[in-house]
């Protein structure tokens, strides 16, 4: 069993790697090209709640964040892995604004604190 002091400890510990991937993932959504009032939300790393969840391979419990709307439903989620790994998404769900036969469907960022990628997630609308 984890403890809250142990937990306020990793989300304090994470904090500056986890402002800098909300901060990617953020420019990912920005580069795509909506307006400002299309975006209700971004993520914002202070904004998520925390929680220890125990890897089922390495038995270590992993920081795992998880975003939610004004409706309490998951948008997003940020894991820390116990191997100094990291993965995010977080979801958009919009057309594309410069390509009507897409579908932004969310962006993902994974890597580790030197090396951060990201994309965006996108589907093709089907034609009629």
């Amino acid at each position: 069993m984890t403890s809250t002091a142990s937990l306020v400890d990793e989300i304090q510990f994470k904090h500056s790697l986890g402002v800098a991937i909300c901060q990617r993932l953020t420019e990912e959504i920005i580069k795509l090209g909506f307006r400002v009032a299309e975006i209700q939300h971004y993520p914002c790393y202070d904004d998520a709640s925390f929680e220890l969840v125990k890897d089922p391979y390495t038995g270590v419990h992993n920081l795992t964040g998880y975003w939610y709307d004004h409706k309490k439903q998951r948008i997003g989620r940020l894991q820390f892995n116990s191997d100094s790994t990291f993965y995010a998404e977080y979801d958009v769900i919009k057309t594309h604004p410069g390509k009507s036969k897409w579908f932004v469907d969310g962006v993902t960022a994974w890597g580790k604190a030197d090396d951060i990628k990201a994309e965006v997630k996108l589907l093709q609308i089907p034609s009629d």
